[in-house]
């Protein structure tokens, strides 16, 4: 980390803040070139595809909130940001999961760095299938029935309903293994000690799972809520048959009610310090929370 720290000063005494700001975000950040050459401070923030929409959306908000920082977002998954920050490439990961134990060491001992957690708000994970297909609701069983491995699930008249477009089988669309919602749907949903099913549509981003579902009547998959279009429909859950099943909203999600809602972190490398520090206080303030609202997800508690 001392030599990290090093070059960093060194490039940006030769003149090259950008590349330091880059190669070594951990470094203290750096400066771009801004309109008409002023200096800008560039904050990198990589991770969720769950969150992509969100921290584009705070990245823009906040750019009126102090025009001499850009926040450059990119996403590939969680373990794509966490990989970037224990890397020293990024200054904030996004995640929709919580490190695992052996990624927080692997920062430590690369960095001299404990990460540090911040709770941005929640997101209600929703089961979406075709807008025409006649399910309504479904329990937590039944979906680990059609995802999990063993699962004997493998027909909408086993669950009572008919594909509009008459293909009986069950197209399951999943994500790849390196999201964050894959993880959290394999240990909600599929419960742990189990894998997926084999023979799913694994896709890279949580977009691309509402899109492929709203093309294919006789698909089902998970995304976050923030998603939703009208191509689509949002299944009601419940935790188990007879019980009661409810929808994916910000009520439900506050209360508890709904059975798969989780999370939204940022993890920065030790206590976050100048831009970044301002940046994610703006985001967990009232306005940037009013962000988390807009785009279709649960702000945190007050």
């Amino acid at each position: 980390m001392k030599e990290k720290k090093i070059l960093c000063q060194v490039l940006t005494t030769l003149g090259f803040a950008t590349a330091a700001a880059f190669l070594f975000p951990s470094c203290g950040g750096g400066g771009g070139a801004g309109a008409g050459g002023a200096s800008k401070t560039l904050i990198q923030n990589a991770g969720s595809d769950t969150m992509v929409n969100l921290a584009q959306a705070w990245a823009e908000a906040y750019a009126t909130v102090d025009p001499g920082v850009s926040v450059e977002v990119s996403g590939g998954g969680s373990g794509t940001g966490i990989a970037a920050l224990i890397n020293g490439t990024t200054h904030i990961a996004n995640c929709s999961r919580a490190m695992k134990d052996k990624e927080i060491t692997k920062a430590k001992n690369q960095n001299d760095a404990e990460p540090k957690l911040f709770t941005m708000g929640l997101d209600a994970l929703a089961v979406y299938v075709h807008k025409d297909n006649p399910l309504e609701k479904i329990t937590i069983a039944q979906l680990g029935q059609i995802f999990g491995e063993g699962g004997t699930i493998t027909k909408w008249t086993q669950l009572g309903v008919k594909a509009s477009d008459g293909n009986d089988e069950i197209i399951r669309v999943s994500r790849q293994s390196n999201s964050g919602t894959y993880v959290y749907f394999k240990e909600t949903v599929v419960s742990k000690g189990k894998e997926f099913k084999l023979g799913s549509r694994d896709l890279h981003g949580s977009k691309d799972v509402v899109e492929l579902v709203g093309k294919t009547p006789s698909a089902i998959g998970y995304s976050g809520m923030g998603y939703a279009t009208e191509e689509v429909k949002m299944l009601r859950i419940a935790t188990e048959t007879g019980n009661d099943a409810y929808e994916p909203n910000l009520e439900n999600a506050q209360s508890g009610k709904y059975p798969i809602a989780r999370p939204l972190f940022m993890y920065t490398l030790g206590d976050p310090k100048g831009a970044t520090k301002a940046y994610i206080d703006w985001c967990l303030s009232e306005a940037g929370q009013k962000v988390v609202v807009d785009n279709g997800y649960i702000p945190i508690s007050k």
